[in-house]
């Protein structure tokens, strides 16, 4: 069973479905730790009411590679296995990226490499796309790049505005997430290139 730890630095939801999918037994992990640079993050609080151990490690004003430093810090104290950063607001520098190789997972609301970066919902609804999403994939040196694991589609509809289209993709990120924690916990895929081969 894997040691998950959980990056995030806002409400969260994606850290309490996979919670939820551990209470219930559909995901066969552990979370050990949720870590937030923002002490006002809803996540925290979800966290200590699960009795997770929560940890704030402020980011703002500090150097990137200390904050970095401590935060690879606490994973390590925590015995963590797989790094999931759920709305975690801020890049990795490449030391950490080396620090956990293949071994940290993020998730994205769009199809990548569509829509990189910030407010992406935003981006796919202006840009007049028919399909939307969210991928997980694994984190590397560059924004938004690593191999994908999972993806999932969403149609956008003539009716959506931007805020019913992120909360069709927000389901299916919750979904999506747990299944990618299983490809890669079970160990059973390469990569070749850029692909996620099973």
């Amino acid at each position: 069973m894997k040691n998950l730890g959980i990056l995030l630095s806002g409400r969260g939801s994606n850290f309490t479905a996979i919670a939820d999918n551990i209470a219930v037994g559909t995901l066969a992990a552990r979370i050990s730790v949720v870590i937030s640079n923002r002490s006002d993050a809803q996540g925290i609080e979800a966290a200590r009411q699960r009795r997770i151990p929560a940890i704030v490690l402020p980011s703002k004003g500090k150097p990137r590679e200390e904050h970095d430093r401590a935060t690879v810090a606490a994973l390590r104290d925590h015995n963590v296995d797989l790094v999931c950063l759920a709305g975690y607001m801020r890049l990795l520098s490449p030391w950490f990226v080396q620090q956990f190789p293949h071994k940290i997972l993020n998730i994205h609301p769009s199809l990548l490499p569509a829509f990189p970066g910030l407010e992406a919902q935003q981006q796919a609804f202006a840009f007049g796309v028919k399909i939307a999403g969210c991928t997980v994939h694994f984190v590397d040196e560059e924004l938004d790049h690593g191999p994908i694991i999972v993806q999932k589609s969403v149609p956008v509809l003539d009716s959506d505005d931007e805020h019913t289209l992120a909360m069709r993709i927000l389901e299916q990120e919750h979904l999506a997430y747990t299944e990618a924690i299983k490809i890669v916990s079970e160990g059973k895929f390469k990569i070749v290139g850029r692909r996620i081969v099973r």
